[in-house]
């Protein structure tokens, strides 16, 4: 991808992102290379819980992602996949 860098996208006029393109290495190394979906959580250890209760199982464990909070990336008992994230509380 040559000099590619990592991108975000954000709604006009709007602070927080609302997508982005990242590359697979450094922290991003072991993440799956699909399109992601963030689902936010108010609790992100009672939500791995529950979706391992239910038949999920977590793909990549609890991240630090700085200040901006917390999450891991899960997998359905159909394969699907999802990050779980939680904000600072």
């Amino acid at each position: 991808m040559g000099g590619y860098h990592d991108f975000c996208m954000h709604p006009p006029g709007e602070a927080q992102p609302v997508a982005g393109i990242c590359h697979a290495r450094g922290a991003n190394a072991n993440l799956p290379a699909v399109w992601l979906v963030y689902i936010t959580v108010d609790d992100l250890d009672e939500s791995i819980r529950r979706c391992e209760s239910l038949g999920g199982k977590v793909r990549v464990p609890v991240r630090e992602m700085g200040t901006m909070g917390r999450y891991c990336v899960i997998e359905d008992p159909a394969g699907a996949l999802a990050a779980l994230f939680e904000a600072p509380r």
